[in-house]
């Protein structure tokens, strides 16, 4: 899924998480020669009920409200927005939720969403981060609340923890949430001893790991915890929190993974939907802002997806 009116959140001039991250994946796909292989899925703009299921009204009023009035950021936090922005991130969660729906009714295999802004810093009441709206959690509940679904497992591999996706599902046994991340970056969160609460307890699993990991650590880290997990789970689709700036040239990780690394990373998701999901896998862009190193690794991405 790559769709024009993404571009349409501005984040201003010098912002990291910027309209040029899309013209760089497409860029790197076409020269891959991976485009014209591709099954194009269409967004479409998310509504109010849905966004409900993950998100409060009062959250919704305030993201309208400080768009329409032209602030520069969210009053709930650090995240910039534009004249657009409330239309761009409606699309792109919405653009998540039609992932699903794709893979779901057996169009596709598989699908990669290539969207922005990311979401998985955005909490129930706030936006965090560069997150407005959290795509792969409110994908995960449009899986179960209108498709279907009972267990979904969310696999995190940006190089920031997703402590949204955290505290939306912190208290829920059938969302297994597990995150792979640079412990000590933003935000603060992801230790190992956050495990969920109540009901939710140990459906919450950490991999924090020191600045400097490179793929094959992050790899052991996530596959050791992951598939131990996945087999007690059984989860009936996979989702995918895809962050590309654990990539060594990316300029707000401290991670030396490299292009083919998520290649490997993509594998064994997809190994685990295969013997678990009937092969149903949805991967959702989240960070990544070095330009070049974005495209190529989003086409090893892409390229193992097409492969698996």
């Amino acid at each position: 899924m790559l769709d024009p009116r993404f571009r349409l959140h501005d984040t201003g001039r010098g912002h990291p998480e910027c309209p040029e991250r899309l013209d760089a994946i497409e860029a790197a796909l076409e020269r891959r020669g991976l485009l014209t292989q591709l099954t194009r899925i269409s967004a479409r703009p998310i509504n109010d009920p849905e966004l409900l299921r993950c998100h409060s009204q009062a959250y919704l009023n305030s993201v309208r409200h400080d768009v329409a009035y032209g602030l520069p950021e969210l009053s709930t936090g650090d995240t910039a927005i534009g004249d657009h922005s409330e239309d761009a991130v409606r699309l792109a969660a919405g653009g998540a939720l039609a992932a699903v729906e794709a893979v779901l009714d057996g169009r596709v295999r598989n699908a990669f969403a290539a969207l922005r802004p990311p979401g998985h810093h955005a909490e129930a009441e706030r936006g965090m981060g560069f997150c407005v709206f959290n795509n792969v959690a409110l994908a995960a509940r449009h899986a179960q609340a209108a498709l279907g679904i009972e267990r979904v497992l969310i696999v995190d591999w940006d190089v920031h923890h997703g402590n949204g996706t955290q505290a939306i599902f912190w208290r829920d046994p059938s969302v297994l949430d597990v995150s792979v991340h640079e412990w000590g970056n933003y935000p603060g969160s992801g230790a190992a001893d956050e495990r969920g609460e109540g009901p939710g307890e140990g459906f919450t699993v950490n991999c924090p790991l020191p600045a400097g990991s490179d793929g094959a650590a992050v790899l052991q880290a996530l596959s050791g915890a992951l598939l131990p997990a996945a087999a007690r789970f059984r989860p009936q689709l996979v989702l995918v929190s895809a962050g590309f700036d654990g990539h060594r040239d990316d300029p707000l990780g401290r991670f030396a993974l490299n292009r083919d690394d998520y290649g490997l990373l993509t594998e064994l998701c997809l190994s685990v939907a295969r013997e678990h999901a009937g092969g149903r896998l949805v991967s959702v862009l989240e960070g990544g802002y070095n330009l070049a190193a974005l495209g190529e690794s989003c086409a090893a991405h892409v390229a193992a997806l097409l492969a698996g």
